[in-house]
């Protein structure tokens, strides 16, 4: 692509979009409110982004019942369970607390993001209050809120990714055997 071909500054970027609609901007606010901590503590599933010397990450997190806990209006807490233990998501939040989460709540159109700076704890208390069947995480990660905002459900909706009637084939979707296999 061309520098023609390119958006290189926010003045183009605004020219070529225009501006934002004032609700967009009114329903970004710095602490969760009632019905946002509702919203999160139905969620089973986020997306956590970081970024950090090597680059930026994004991992899933899944929960039976909410994926995190509400600590206040200004914080939330999860705990990091047992994975491949490369530790991407925790190893940038040591170089770089900024932190982002996306919300996802089954059959629900809407989604919630929420912006902040994260610590990792490894305090007992924290451990054990988010020990489940006997496992516990090494760590708990903690997340002060800066801003909070609820996007609309066009994504999800032409996606299709909570429509059961859409008829899906996954025959062509490699499993991660194949993937693996393919990058070894």
């Amino acid at each position: 692509m061309t520098s023609a071909n390119s958006i290189t500054d926010v003045t183009q970027l605004d020219a070529l979009y225009g501006d934002a609609s004032p609700r967009s901007l009114t329903k970004e606010i710095d602490a969760l409110n009632s019905q946002y901590q509702s919203f999160i503590e139905a969620s089973p599933f986020m997306a956590v982004a970081t970024v950090g010397m090597e680059g930026l990450d994004c991992s899933p997190r899944g929960e039976q019942g909410s994926v995190v806990r509400v600590v206040d209006a200004n914080t939330i807490q999860f705990a990091d369970r047992r994975g491949n233990n490369r530790l991407d998501t925790l190893r940038n939040i040591v170089e770089d607390d900024r932190i982002a989460l996306l919300f996802l709540v089954p059959g629900i159109g809407e989604t919630m993001r929420v912006n902040g700076r994260a610590t990792i704890s490894i305090a007992p208390e924290l451990i054990e209050a988010f020990t489940v069947d006997g496992k516990s995480p090494k760590t708990v990660v903690e997340v002060k809120v800066e801003r909070v905002y609820f996007q609309c459900s066009k994504a999800l909706v032409r996606s299709g990714i909570w429509d059961s009637d859409i008829a899906r084939s996954f025959g062509d979707v490699p499993s991660a055997g194949e993937m693996l296999a393919a990058t070894t």
